[in-house]
């Protein structure tokens, strides 16, 4: 069974940076397709960056393009960088995997951590 646990979570002011980390527990991610979600308070679950096995493929939502890195650091760690970060990514940062490349619908991912809370604010 595959056990997920987020870390890095904190508070920063606009223009910071962050890492989140995602570390699996119980069997690495090997085969395991690993997205990073948020939400806000009163907000839908959104999708925030997938990073696929199949060629380590990764995939961000628009607003976060080119300020959001998502990367393998180890079997069972999958990172999520973010740098310039602005008051709307404010949320609860969600890791899930899952053998299938669910994409953005976070509603089919099996495998979830407990969500780290990021808070930008000056």
């Amino acid at each position: 069974q595959l056990q997920l646990v987020e870390s890095g979570g904190g508070q920063v002011q606009p223009g910071g940076s962050l890492r989140l980390s995602c570390t699996a527990s119980g069997r690495t991610f090997g085969r395991y397709n690993v997205a990073w979600f948020r939400q806000a308070p009163g907000k839908e679950r959104e999708f925030v960056s997938l990073l696929a096995w199949v060629a380590d493929a990764t995939f961000y939502t628009d607003s976060v393009k080119g300020r959001f890195t998502i990367s393998r650091d180890a079997e069972n760690v999958v990172s999520l960088q973010m740098n310039s970060l602005k008051p709307e990514d404010t949320a609860i940062y969600y890791c899930a995997a899952d053998p299938q490349n669910h994409y953005r619908d976070w509603t089919t991912y099996n495998y979830w951590g407990q969500g780290t809370q990021v808070t930008v604010s000056s």
